[in-house]
């Protein structure tokens, strides 16, 4: 069985939110890379993806610093609007229609939220500035 790595508790994501980290993975030489993710929830079920729209690879996150539309319960894309499902990470408006974000296998581990089978770096970019970025809610 493979290691498993704690990313954080899962009381930590609240129910019908999203939560931001960056982790380390290793790339093709070994080294380390910052690895954004997001983690999602809904009821006791909890959904990870790469934190990179699938339109043109930036993060949800980047432009107006936010992922989040509280009142629709979906991921939104701050440089192009694109509203993704919170669970599934299916995009069904926007530039990229009908892509996914890439999803994140999560395995809840005695109250921890943890990711198994990734290669990652021994730092784990807890560290980095950006490792935990301002989730803001807003309206439409």
């Amino acid at each position: 069985m493979d290691d498993l790595f704690a990313i954080c508790r899962a009381s930590m994501v609240p129910d019908g939110q999203a939560v931001g980290y960056t982790l380390m993975r290793k790339d093709e030489t070994g080294a380390g890379q910052p690895w954004p993710i997001i983690i999602t929830r809904k009821g006791n079920n909890f959904y990870g993806f790469e934190n990179a729209c699938p339109h043109q690879g930036t993060r949800l996150d980047t432009y107006p610093n936010e992922f989040m539309d509280e009142d629709d319960n979906v991921l939104v894309c701050g440089k192009h609007r694109a509203r993704f499902d919170l669970d599934s990470g299916h995009c069904f408006i926007g530039p990229c229609q009908g892509r996914d974000l890439t999803p994140i296998a999560l395995i809840v581990d005695d109250g921890d939220l943890c990711i198994s089978g990734i290669d990652l770096a021994d730092e784990d970019g807890m560290d980095l500035v950006d490792h935990a970025p301002d989730v803001m809610i807003t309206p439409e």
